[in-house]
């Protein structure tokens, strides 16, 4: 056992004595320990459960023979972050918790892990420290929110959002906004729709890291606290049969997450983080590939803010396991990658079906025949961007409008209210990359502004900063490269047109090379926004959104961890 270490031989016995400080037994010491890593707090919607969570594994490491010890991981609430300084808190976590975890593990080696997170960036960073520590490790989620009610209709929180925009326009109420506000959340979870957080939840379940019904079983119900205990004994069974991370998340392991990535309808996050997590575990991701891969994936679901159903609507259609077997049918599967079931891809879908056609479309009769997930090239992203194809309406996946540039989101979500913003425009926000930002914030805000003005199927975003995965509409983030590295998104000018083609996954400025270089001769960085405190370590570290905003690490060295 690693964890000899700290608890076998004479050497040990100053480590012991700290044991028994701790009041664990004789018989705790003799067996494996299992770190369970807890995301718990007071503070995200998410998270309030996992005392839960986290309890009801702790029975299952116990009831298996391991010994159970409990350390925290933060977690922010992207909701609660929007549209302020916060936000620049949100995506910089996911390393602070990969590199917290790492510390945690490695300094008191423990045999094993069991990660329990929910929100956005938490299972991210959690997963980039199971790749990073790379010990038998199993995922269990705290579980997606209900669906809120509201006149007869379900809701969610992008609805809360773009009640707001509504109200600036002057087609809703404010007791109907109130209504929403008292109405949208209504349980604790991961907001209900497939935003940022349950996308990342559902990908682990395909990358094979948590067991049957991680992403989709509602966090109210009873059966999350049973597979919270299998989970705890699955870790045991992975411990004994030295099954670890690098073993599960391969190559392969990630192109099933893209291809189903395609099929759900995933937040535009995704293209982030599985990058990031691929890197920890040495695999290379190019995003290049998700085109490919989009190319021969059919859309099968269209959850918030895609559409009318919701996570819980998932679930009991079969949930994640069901989408694979359809996906399966097509051959887009490999179904030999390995899994925390110690069971094949295969073999853990074989018994699936899918319960509900309307919520998940059969491979005959999807939404469409390419997926959720569309990168974009041309002259102002010739390193990339990203849209959530499946969120944007018919008429706009083609179009050409003048620029409105704006150097933050506060002055374009100020001019969207202000009616300063009207059909056909395209709204370049910039400045809010990883760098930039820095911490490359979410346009939720502003998105939901335009939806709740009615401009959704008129108005297009273009930002080197990033979405919720509950924005919706033509959407296009991760503009690379980004405008503090004199990107060109940098060069734009009020009025230059702008052309968009997600079908052919082109974003072209209509402006002569000649110009723009030009006005690349003139170009100034602007000073940095934070020049103090985590942000700006940061902000010196971190790399390009099409990279996957990892940080640099030094020249020579090597981000897995050698154990």
């Amino acid at each position: 056992m690693r964890s000899d270490q700290v608890r076998r031989g004479m050497q040990q016995a100053p480590h012991r004595s700290l044991f028994n400080a701790l009041g664990m037994t004789e018989e705790e010491m003799k067996r494996p320990m299992v770190g369970i890593v807890s995301s718990f707090n007071e503070i995200v919607p998410g998270h309030m459960n996992l005392d839960k969570i986290v309890e009801a594994v702790k029975q299952g490491v116990a009831m298996a023979g391991g010994t159970p010890v409990v350390f925290p991981a933060i977690a922010v609430c992207d909701g609660i972050a929007m549209g302020h300084i916060g936000m620049k808190y949100s995506l910089v976590t996911r390393d602070l918790i990969a590199d917290s975890t790492e510390c945690m593990a490695l300094a008191h080696q423990f045999d094993a892990l069991v990660m329990v997170p929910n929100c956005d960036k938490n299972v991210p960073g959690l997963l980039m420290a199971a790749a990073r520590v790379n010990i038998p490790t199993v995922f269990v989620s705290g579980g997606p929110m209900l669906a809120g009610h509201v006149k007869g209709k379900k809701t969610s929180l992008s609805s809360m959002f773009e009640a707001v925009g509504s109200y600036a326009a002057g087609t809703m109420t404010e007791e109907d906004v109130m209504e929403f506000e008292t109405n949208a959340c209504p349980t604790c979870g991961s907001c209900s729709g497939m935003y940022t957080a349950n996308s990342m939840n559902c990908l682990t379940e395909v990358l094979g890291m948590g067991l049957r019904g991680n992403g989709t079983i509602p966090a109210v119900y009873s059966q999350r606290i049973k597979l919270a205990k299998e989970a705890g004994m699955a870790v045991m069974e992975l411990y004994r049969k030295n099954i670890r991370p690098k073993d599960i998340m391969t190559k392969a392991a990630f192109l099933n997450a893209l291809t189903m990535d395609m099929a759900l309808g995933c937040s535009t996050n995704s293209m982030l983080h599985l990058p990031a997590i691929a890197n920890e575990a040495g695999v290379e991701l190019n995003l290049d590939i998700a085109n490919e891969i989009s190319a021969k994936t059919p859309n099968l679901c269209h959850l918030a803010p895609a559409g009318p159903t919701y996570m819980e609507d998932l679930n009991e259609a079969g949930g994640i396991y069901a989408v694979m077997k359809e996906i399966s049918k097509k051959g887009l599967l490999n179904l030999d990658c390995i899994t925390v079931t110690g069971k094949t891809v295969g073999e853990n879908i074989a018994g699936a079906a899918n319960k509900n056609p309307e919520v998940i479309r059969p491979v005959e009769n999807p939404y469409s025949q390419t997926g959720g997930i569309a990168i974009l090239r041309g002259n102002l992203a010739p390193d990339s961007a990203v849209v959530k194809r499946s969120a944007v309406v018919a008429e706009m996946l083609k179009h050409e409008g003048p620029a409105r540039v704006f150097d933050c989101e506060e002055d374009a979500i100020e001019a969207i209210k202000g009616g300063k913003i009207v059909a056909g425009d395209v709204v370049v926000i910039r400045y809010e990359g990883p760098k930039g930002g820095p911490g490359m914030r979410e346009m939720l805000n502003p998105t939901s502004a335009i939806a709740g003005m009615g401009l959704g199927s008129s108005v297009a975003l273009i930002t080197d900063g990033r979405f919720s995965g509950a924005s919706r509409g033509a959407s296009i983030g991760h503009c690379s490269p980004e405008a503090s590295v004199g990107g060109p998104i940098a060069l734009v000018e009020e009025g230059d047109r702008i052309s968009i083609d997600i079908d052919h996954h082109k974003l072209e400025l209509k402006v002569s090379d000649e110009e723009l270089a030009a006005r690349k001769a003139k170009w100034q960085p602007a000073p940095p926004k934070v020049t103090t405190g985590y942000l700006a370590r940061y902000a010196a570290l971190v790399t390009s959104a099409d990279k996957g905003a990892v940080l640099k690490v030094p020249e020579g060295s090597k981000r897995t961890t050698d154990n």
